[in-house]
């Protein structure tokens, strides 16, 4: 099956330089280009996009908005957005994730590391740079707004399983990294943060990040 890569950015030479590698895999596919955010939305809708690369600043609307355009229709539920930028470690992470990005990738990534990224994404899981990482983390520790240091009661229906492993994700540790650490099976792990994500209507894995913490269930400084 190939995946149908839509790209989002104001400058034509990185869109050409991105569309020229993508379009080099044999599993992979551009079938639009934009260079607004609201290009983007109109060319996610129409091209079926499953991937849509967008930059985080642009003209017209800016690929936050475009992003949380995308990802609250209906109609384009399938679609999934990672965005590509130089702007990693600032507030910007915090809002593109609530906004509904599945990922986040530095502008200089690698042509085989992006690659991989937009099959990592397509398959349903998210993607963090270890930059956005730590960066999400360190934003969410010290926002704007106090985070509550009251467990919300949107977490009662997790098992203790999958409580446990949602409070290790929100730490920043990989499923390998938990699997090592709790001496369970990558497989296990997997299946219980889906089963967690699900149960709390989040997206993806970084959106879980998010609501961990702005939910209470760890406290900024707190680790397990």
């Amino acid at each position: 099956m190939t995946i149908r890569v839509l790209l989002a950015d104001d400058q034509a030479l990185i869109r050409a330089g991105f569309k020229a590698l993508i379009d080099s895999a044999p599993d992979l596919t551009v079938v639009a280009e934009a260079a607004t955010g609201a290009e983007a939305v109109t060319q996610a809708r129409s091209s079926r996009a499953d991937i849509v690369l967008m930059d985080i600043r642009m003209p017209d609307m800016d690929g936050i908005a475009a992003t949380r355009a995308i990802t609250t229709d209906d109609d384009m539920a399938g679609v999934r957005v990672v965005i590509l930028t130089t702007f990693e470690i600032d507030d910007l992470v915090i809002r593109a994730v609530q906004a509904g990005a599945s990922g986040f990738l530095g502008k200089g990534v690698g042509p085989a590391e992006l690659l991989d990224a937009i099959r990592i994404v397509a398959s349903g899981e998210a993607l963090l740079s270890p930059r956005a990482t730590s960066g999400l983390l360190a934003q969410l520790r010290h926002h704007e707004r106090p985070l509550p240091t009251t467990e919300s009661e949107r977490f009662s229906s997790l098992t203790a399983r999958e409580r446990e492993l949602t409070t290790l994700v929100a730490t920043g540790l990989s499923n390998d990294d938990i699997a090592e650490r709790l001496h369970l099976s990558p497989l296990t792990v997997k299946t219980h943060v889906n089963r967690a994500m699900m149960k709390l209507g989040v997206r993806d894995r970084a959106q879980l990040v998010v609501l961990a913490y702005e939910g209470g269930l760890i406290q900024p400084g707190r680790h397990p």
